[in-house]
């Protein structure tokens, strides 16, 4: 179980640590892997299909300063269409991280729909727990994501 302090402590040690992630940034607006938004995944797939897909590099495009991955040119024509309706929450960082004030990287797997916006976590354990208050967690990471954004 991640406490208060451990949440806290993470934060802290993300800043410090993030050169030595290596793949991941932490300098830009998006959440990147190895320079790609979402680790790779199509962000459109999880309101077409319901379900992580990754997507490929042959359906790139870069938007918002961030390279994306689609399963398909019509999934990426539809991102580039309406991007703000497809992409991630809180810059494709842990939500529930976000909620706490700090930013964490996202598993793909760990994701919710909510009144039509992606909000992705950093594991389904803490989806878990971001998910027994959605509404305050996303209060709260509203309230917090303009200071955290700009601090990226």
């Amino acid at each position: 179980m991640i406490t208060r302090r451990d949440a806290l402590l993470g934060g802290l040690a993300l800043p410090l640590f993030g050169g030595l992630l290596g793949q991941a940034a932490f300098s830009q607006q998006y959440f990147t892997r190895d320079g790609v938004a979402l680790r790779g995944y199509d962000p459109v797939a999880y309101f077409i299909t319901g379900t992580p897909q990754s997507g490929d590099e042959a359906f790139a495009a870069e938007w918002g300063g961030t390279v994306w991955h689609f399963t398909s040119a019509q999934n990426r024509d539809l991102f580039l269409n309406a991007p703000e309706s497809y992409a991630p929450q809180y810059g494709g960082y842990c939500a529930w991280a976000v909620s706490e004030g700090y930013t964490a990287p996202i598993d793909p797997d760990a994701w919710r729909i909510v009144e039509g916006k992606l909000y992705l976590n950093a594991s389904r354990r803490i989806q878990n727990r971001w998910e027994r208050d959605i509404s305050g967690h996303i209060a709260r990471a509203d309230a917090n994501w303009p200071v955290l954004r700009a601090g990226l």
